[in-house]
This record gives structure tokens, sequence and C-alpha cells, in this order.
């Protein structure tokens, strides 16, 4: 089996648990399992879960359960969150559920923190009820008082986050645009950039981020994921017609609202699209990272230069878990040759 080498550029997934045609939430889930246990092998770094709610062709709505299940079944990846979104939970809920699952898993949990709801407006009330106040900066500073006792520069807490306290796991900002990356960069966070649904914002969040960062005692030096949709196969022509469903679905999504599981390749390529419609797909599908090994690593090695990342994220939405799993180790192995350009990269700057 293909691993990456030590000097690889560090590859790390997040997940949706995608519901697809023919199956259902459940199998989803077991699939995220045995794709994490395949990566795991493959010397990927981190494995995350996303929070969506009230999508038909999503499964994973509660990501700190999913982490459990995935630390338990893998034993080198950093299993965490893509992230949870702090504007839905009881900062200290969310405070309990990460420290457990940090002394449960003691060096292996990423807490990812988000400031959007995840959903639709509807949803978003019915999670939280109050959707009028934009708190999201009292709410992460009470996130992290729970775990250090008290808030940043305030007095102690009147109630105890066991078994939070003293039990922080590495803390990140998730954003789409400059807000988190600005705040990010204040708290001297890690950052993680959403490039496959807001490629647009890529390049001057990065740039807000790295030119405002400030030292912390977590981090002394800016680090950015970027998360991006990666699909591989054989051949360019293989790895577009595996992509097909996903453009399908965003399509769909646009034009009718209609998103119920995942198409199948063979529906996708059936679709009766018009004019418009198919320049949109084929727009969808260049956005992205797709193409087999020669293509992919010339996208992969042009994206890793254009945006400065420090770790490349695979969203893989593919039909089949075969297909998906065999993305990840063609991914892999573009890493793996593209690790003397990374390390000399490393070395000049």
């Amino acid at each position: 089996m293909t691993t990456t080498q030590p000097d690889a550029i560090p590859l790390s997934v997040l997940d949706f648990s995608p519901v697809v045609s023919g199956s259902d939430p459940g199998q989803a889930l077991r699939d995220t399992i045995t794709i994490a246990q395949h990566v795991d092998q493959l010397g990927y770094r981190r494995y995350w879960m996303a929070e969506h709610h009230n999508a038909p062709n999503i499964a994973s709505c509660s990501p700190p359960i999913l982490m459990d299940r995935i630390a338990s079944a893998t034993t080198r990846l950093r299993v965490g969150s893509g992230g949870v979104m702090l504007p839905n939970h009881s900062p200290l809920v969310v405070a309990e559920q990460f420290g457990t699952l940090e002394a449960l898993h003691p060096g292996r949990i990423d807490m990812g923190i988000g400031r959007a709801a995840g959903t639709d407006p509807v949803t978003a009330r019915a999670l939280r009820r109050d959707t009028s106040n934009d708190d999201f900066g009292e709410r992460l500073a009470e996130l992290i008082g729970y775990f250090e006792g008290s808030e940043p520069g305030g007095p102690a807490l009147p109630v105890s986050a066991t078994p939070a306290e003293g039990n922080r796991p590495p803390l990140w900002l998730l954003g789409s645009s400059g807000n988190s990356a600005r705040t990010a960069a204040m708290l001297g966070l890690p950052f993680a950039f959403a490039h496959h649904f807001s490629a647009e914002n890529t390049i001057p969040a990065l740039k807000l981020y790295r030119e405002n960062f400030r030292p912390s005692a977590q981090l002394d030096r800016p680090y950015a994921i970027v998360a991006a949709i990666v699909i591989a196969a054989e051949t360019d022509e293989r790895a577009e017609y595996l992509a097909g469903p996903m453009a399908l679905s965003s399509l769909l999504q646009r034009t009718t609202g209609i998103t119920g599981p995942y198409p199948s390749p063979e529906e996708a390529a059936a679709h009766p699209y018009g004019p418009q419609e198919l320049q949109y797909v084929r727009e969808r599908v260049a956005a992205h990272l797709v193409g087999g090994p020669e293509t992919l690593e010339k996208k992969v090695a042009a994206f890793l230069e254009r945006t400065g990342a420090d770790e490349l994220m695979s969203l893989t939405l593919v039909h089949g878990v075969e297909d998906r799993i065999r993305s990840f180790e063609i991914l892999a192995e573009t890493g793996a040759r593209l690790a003397p350009r990374a390390a000399a990269q490393r070395a000049a700057g």
C-alpha cells in the first residue's frame, strides 16, 4: 500500500458522510469509518467531520459522535471537527464534548470551530431558537474559558466543564471569508479555509490571515489548511465522470432547490442538460482539483503554489466508496511525488 513520505505535503480529509442514491445515512456513516481506516494507513494527517443539518444528502450532523468512532477505529490520524458550528451550540456543551474526546484520545483531537450555522435559516432557528444576535466572539471567549478555568483576562467561571479544564485540544478557526481569518490571526490560531465553496475568497482571506497573525501559546507562526474538492481516478475522463454527480447535485440545488441523495455517475451522465446547465457543470468541475494522476499532480502543484497552503484537505464527493478510496490513494501518490518540491519551498521560506 502506498503511503506518504516524511517530507511529503501534509494531506488531510474533510468528510460530509455523503448519502448517495441507492443508499441511506447509516451506510454513509459506515463508509466514513471504512475510508478513515484506509487513509490512516496511507499516512494522511487529519480526518475532519463537517456539521450540516436538514440536508438529505449529508449524514454528518454530529461531529463529536463521529469523531469518537473514527478515533477508536484508527491509530495515527488526528481526528477533528470541520467544524462544530459554535452559534448552534452552548459553549459549555462543546467544551465538555471536546474535553471528553481529548481525555479518551489524548493528542489526537482537533477542535475546529466555525461561525456559520451550516444550514438554512429555518433549521438554524430550530437549533438555537434566537438567530438575531451575532455573538460569535463572546461564545468563542466563553468556550476557551471553560478549558482555561476563566475567560481570557477575566474572573473564574462559575461553572466547571469537566473534563475540559486543563485538557484543551488544539483549537482551529474555520472560515470562508475574511472575518474568521482576521479572528484567527488576532488570536494566534491555525486557520482552515473552505476553498470548496468560496474559491473567490481564498487568496484574500489567506493574505489577511498571514499579514495580521500574532503569535500565541498555541502557535508561533501562521498555519493554514485549505480544503478543496479533489477527485482523482486512473484517467482524466474517469475522474470527470466521477465528478458528475457532485456537479449535478449542485446544479439541481441551485436551480430547483432539490437536495436529495447524490445521484450516481450514470444518472449524472444521462441528465438532459441544457446549454447553460452544461456550461455550469463544466465550470463547476474545472474549479476543483479533478483529474488522472498526471493532471492531478499539475493541478495540486499549481494550487499549493498559488495559495501557499501549509496543508491540503481533500473533500472527495464521489458516489462509490471504492472510488473514493482510490481517489485518496492517487492523491497520496501525488503528494509523495511533489515532496521534494515542498521540502525545497519550506527550506527557502
